[in-house]
């Protein structure tokens, strides 16, 4: 089981961390929402539960609760840059279907 950041997400979150002052990673997890059922949840994170899974890539911790795993295995968080937005996209190999606005998918 694994979740990985491309270079440009680590460079972001390391980003993010260093102005923040504090954290010792990135949560990613899961909450219900949206017209297909899921969304994604971004979080620093300056504690670590019990549950927590620990992946680390490119000197960055992403930081995943045992039941979000399930939905978030194999996933690619990746930081991208087109026209005028930016913000983090996710690759993940479990979804079956988004919505249109991209806000929400289930598996």
């Amino acid at each position: 089981m694994s979740v990985t950041l491309t270079e440009s997400a680590a460079n972001r979150v390391k980003t993010f961390l260093a102005n923040r002052g504090k954290g010792i990673g990135l949560r990613l997890g899961i909450k219900t929402s949206g017209c297909s059922g899921l969304a994604y949840v971004l979080e620093f994170v300056d504690t670590l539960n019990e549950d927590d899974q620990v992946f680390e890539d490119h000197g960055v911790k992403v930081i995943v609760d045992t039941k979000s795993l399930v939905y978030l295995n194999g996933t690619q968080l990746d930081f991208v840059k087109e026209g005028l937005n930016e913000g983090f996209k996710f690759t993940n190999p479990n979804v079956k279907d988004e919505c249109g606005c991209g806000e929400s998918f289930n598996v």
